[in-house]
């Protein structure tokens, strides 16, 4: 069977770590061998661009320098993590892909869009997720579960209207993209979400077995 490229999108506290998890247990159950890995981050040198991007910092961060270093972490997980394990037959599913950055950097920030596109095509070529699950989930809600998980990073202490900025960033693309996205209700409780999984992931897995 072939691979396959699952991409987990949303903003914060939605979810995703949660439904990452349900996931992998549900394909490791049919036989699938698959990696679960994350965006920033995923390789040692790329998870060292996590930090420098997300952690407090007195001195201003440029909207393009944080982009660019967005993708360097990037290229260096696919080339290094991501191509391997697919050419391998094996399906990674990724906490985080571009999308990411057209949401955050590209609709948050407000940078050139037409630049993004062009860092994807020379960073990733025409590599891009077989299915993007997009976590929904009203941003005031969001931030509040964030803030009781855990410390909040860099990017997390933007104001409300950044992410709302973002949140629009995706349903965006999943709207010019219905064929790859699917957006996942995440206001609902843990089982009606792994419901709603059970149905986005099914067209995928018909073939398991064969």
């Amino acid at each position: 069977m072939a691979s396959s490229f699952i991409s987990i999108e949303g903003g914060e506290g939605a979810g995703k770590s949660t439904s990452i998890a349900y996931i992998k247990q549900k394909l490791e159950a049919l036989g699938i061998e698959c990696i679960v890995t994350r965006e920033p981050g995923g390789t040692p040198m790329a998870e060292d661009m996590r930090q420098l991007l997300l952690q407090h910092r007195d001195e201003n961060v440029d909207p393009y320098t944080e982009l660019l270093l967005m993708f360097a972490s990037r290229r260096q997980h696919v080339e290094n993590v991501i191509r391997p394990a697919l050419v391998a037959g094996k399906w990674v599913i990724c906490d985080r892909f571009s999308d990411a950055s057209v949401a955050y950097q590209g609709f948050g920030r407000g940078l050139d869009q037409d630049f993004i596109s062009s860092l994807k095509y020379w960073v990733h070529g025409d590599l891009n997720p077989t299915l993007t699950l997009l976590f929904d989930l009203d941003i005031a809600i969001g931030m509040e579960r964030a803030g009781q998980r855990s410390n909040l990073d860099r990017i997390e202490t933007e104001e409300l209207s950044f992410f709302e900025r973002v949140r629009q960033g995706y349903l965006s693309q999943a709207k010019a993209e219905p064929q790859r996205y699917r957006v996942v209700d995440a206001a609902q409780t843990i089982a009606s979400v792994e419901s709603q999984l059970d149905g986005f992931l099914a067209p995928l897995l018909v073939t398991v077995g064969d």
